[in-house]
C-alpha cells in the first residue's frame, strides 16, 4: 500500500510544553483513518505539522512523498483542509466565499460545488457573519471538499452539525473513499469515526497509544455476556477461563464481561442446561476508555 501520510519520529515541542513525540504513521491510499485523543492530546498540533504551518522540532513528515518541509505548496496544491477552527470574512455571503476560494483553487466543477451547496442545505445568499456555528462549520467543509482534493484533512469535522448534516457527511467521506482518495480526520466524537474510518489511531499525551483497524480495537475491549440456564450453573466454571470477569450470577443467570476470543465460554455454556446466551459487542467508546484506562490515565471531554 503506498503511503499518503508518512511519519518518523515526528516531534514538536513548544519550550516546556509537550506537543508530540515521536509520532510514527503511515496512512495509504483511498483510506480513511481517524486520529482519536481528547483535547491536548496532539491531534492539531500533528495536523499543523503536516501542512508546514509549524516546523517540526525533530523528525520528519511526508505527503505524497514529499517531505512537508521542502515542498508545502506542491502538498497543499492536492490537499483539502478544514481546520477546528476558523474564520472567514464576515461581509461575504456563503456563495461569495465559496466562489473565492474556488478561484484561488482553480479546476473547481461548479455543478459538484451546487451539489454540495445542496446536501449540506446551505443558504448561500447569507452572510457569513450571520451563519450559525453549525452552518459555518458547513461552508467550512464545502471548501475543502469542492475540488475533490486527493487528501482530504479534517480537524473535528461534525463540530457544531446536527444529525442529519453529519449522516450527509458520512456520505460524502465513503463517496470520497469510493473515488479512490484518502481522508485523515481527527476526533474525538467515536461513534463518527466508528462509521467512516478504516485504522484509527488513539493519542495520548502527544504519543500513539495504538494503531489498528476500527474492528480490531472494538475487540479489546471487554463484551458483555449474558448467559441464561435451564438450571443451576456452577459460577467457577466460567470465573476461571481466560479473560472472564466481573462474573454475577443471578438465579440461573450469569452476566460476566469477556475480553479477547469468546469461544472459550460458548464451549463451556455447551456443557450446561443453556437456555439464552447475549453478547453484546463493545463500541468504540468503551474501547477508547479502556486503552486509557489500561493507561492509568483520566479520559477528557473536548
Amino acid at each position: 500500500m503506498t503511503a499518503v501520510i508518512n511519519t518518523e519520529r515526528l516531534t514538536k515541542s513548544y519550550g516546556p510544553h509537550r506537543g508530540i513525540i515521536d509520532l510514527d504513521l503511515s496512512i495509504g491510499e483511498n483510506e480513511v483513518f481517524g486520529f482519536l485523543g481528547p483535547n491536548g492530546a496532539g491531534k492539531t498540533t500533528t495536523i499543523r505539522t503536516l501542512l508546514d504551518l509549524i516546523r517540526p522540532t525533530s523528525g520528519r513528515a511526508f505527503v505524497f512523498g514529499i517531505e512537508t518541509t521542502v515542498d508545502p505548496v506542491a502538498i497543499h496544491k492536492r490537499i483539502g483542509y478544514l481546520p477546528g477552527e476558523f474564520a472567514l470574512y464576515d461581509r461575504l455571503t456563503g456563495g461569495q466565499t465559496l466562489q473565492y476560494f474556488a478561484n484561488l483553487r482553480g479546476g473547481v466543477d461548479r455543478s459538484y460545488q451546487s451539489s454540495l451547496i445542496e446536501r449540506f442545505e446551505i443558504d448561500p445568499t447569507r452572510r457569513y457573519k450571520e451563519y450559525s456555528k453549525g452552518n459555518k462549520q458547513k461552508i467550512g467543509l464545502v471548501v475543502a471538499l469542492q475540488h475533490r482534493p486527493d487528501l482530504l484533512i479534517l480537524d473535528e469535522p461534525t463540530s457544531g452539525l446536527d444529525p442529519l448534516v453529519q449522516q450527509t457527511f458520512f456520505e460524502v467521506i465513503s463517496e470520497a473513499k469510493a473515488d479512490g482518495r484518502s481522508v485523515f480526520m481527527s476526533s474525538h466524537v467515536l461513534s463518527e469515526v466508528e462509521k467512516t474510518c478504516d485504522r484509527v489511531a488513539i493519542v495520548r499525551d502527544g504519543r500513539l497509544v495504538t494503531v489498528d483497524r476500527v474492528d480490531a480495537l472494538r475487540d479489546l475491549a471487554a463484551h458483555q455476556v449474558e448467559l441464561r440456564f435451564g438450571g443451576p450453573v456452577p459460577v467457577e466454571a466460567f470465573a476461571n477461563l481466560a479473560g472472564v470477569s466481573n462474573v454475577v450470577a443471578e438465579d440461573h443467570t450469569l452476566r460476566m464481561h469477556v475480553s479477547g476470543p469468546i469461544a472459550p465460554v460458548v464451549k463451556e455454556a455447551a456443557r450446561f442446561d443453556l437456555a439464552d446466551f447475549v453478547s453484546r459487542e463493545p463500541s468504540l467508546e468503551e474501547t477508547f476508555l479502556a486503552r486509557y484506562s489500561a493507561a492509568g490515565t483520566e479520559v477528557g471531554e473536548a
